[in-house]
């Protein structure tokens, strides 16, 4: 840490994923000082041995890298680019570091505003899930200069195994766009492939533990296939952002004048599971739309203790009382 100067960390944005991320760079031996708005949010990075910031400038002063990890890109342009936010009380040759999943343009807004400042600054959102956080297995991709890469790499080593520069400001999010699509389309097919076991009389415990020794294995499969099976939606990575972040692949891919066919399918799917109520819930309780489409809301396998009401309109009240751990209700942290 030394031969770059990074010593002490701002963290903004103790949730899900922000919380265990903390964890482990003070464990890799950083100075972390975390903020975030929910009264008690940075109890677990004190009992971790950081430190708590009451404010958006307390935990920027004095940090040689200020990471943010937020739910969206509103988020991240008032915690950063706001009158009281990180640019304005950071340090000389303070990095900033947004992990958040946003809008390439407001990667490219960040790093312009931060240029203007003398500062640079990385867009390197993750993938990985709660789960990954915890493990720091992380999948980070960087976007921003090499020199600045050079400066984050000890941070993005103690979170996470596969680090990449993939380009300039923006890059990063773009890959992640990428990443939120094959993830989204593989939960669907998942779910289909579920479903599909369970009408034809076939267990899927059987069949997801033979589909994951081959062609069809991947990390979806292999992280979320039980829990949906067992319709168990307990949120790693809930409905809501991933709704979010499918409509950021579909305006990049506008922007790119591609088309997307299956990627626009599945943001559909996606924004039916949650106009009917399962927004705060796993992203696996995408099986409740097959399931609805299949006309087997009330099947044994869907039953509502697991999650919720197996119905795919009626799960909201109680998916809520079931889903223990999700993030606080101003879901102002990721």
């Amino acid at each position: 840490m030394d031969e770059v100067g990074m010593r002490t960390i701002g963290f903004i944005g103790l949730g899900v994923m922000g919380a265990p991320m903390a964890d482990n760079l003070v464990k890799a031996g950083f100075d972390v000082v975390g903020h975030t708005r929910r009264p008690d949010g940075a109890d677990r990075l004190v009992a971790a041995g950081g430190r708590r910031a009451g404010s958006v400038a307390e935990a920027a002063r004095g940090a040689d890298a200020v990471i943010t990890m937020l739910p969206d890109s509103p988020d991240v342009e008032a915690v950063v680019l706001g009158a009281d936010g990180v640019l304005t009380h950071c340090d000389p040759g303070t990095l900033i570091i947004d992990m958040s999943t946003v809008r390439p343009q407001t990667a490219r807004a960040l790093a312009a505003a931060a240029l203007d400042r003398g500062l640079e600054s990385l867009d390197a959102p993750v993938s990985g899930g709660e789960q990954g956080a915890i493990d720091a297995v992380l999948s980070i991709m960087v976007g921003g200069t090499a020199e600045a890469f050079a400066r984050a790499r000890p941070i993005f080593e103690a979170l996470g195994t596969t680090i990449v520069h993939v380009g300039p400001a923006g890059a990063g999010q773009l890959v992640k766009a990428a990443n939120q699509l094959v993830v989204a389309g593989t939960i669907e097919l998942v779910a289909e492939a579920i479903v599909l076991m369970e009408a034809s009389g076939v267990d899927p415990a059987l069949g997801l533990e033979v589909l994951g020794g081959g062609l069809a294995g991947s990390t979806v499969l292999a992280r979320k296939g039980t829990a949906m099976r067992e319709r168990r939606f307990k949120p790693g990575f809930r409905v809501d952002l991933h709704h979010k972040d499918l409509g950021i692949v579909l305006d990049a891919a506008r922007t790119a004048a591609v088309t997307l066919p299956a990627g626009e399918l599945v943001a559909q799917l996606m924004d039916a599971v949650r106009r009917s109520g399962n927004g705060h819930l796993d992203h696996g309780v995408l099986i409740r739309g097959v399931e609805h489409l299949s006309g087997r809301d009330k099947t044994a396998g869907g039953s509502a203790a697991a999650g919720g009401s197996a119905t795919a309109g009626g799960g909201a009240a109680a998916g809520r009382e079931d889903a223990s751990g999700r993030v606080s209700a101003s879901g102002w942290e990721r």
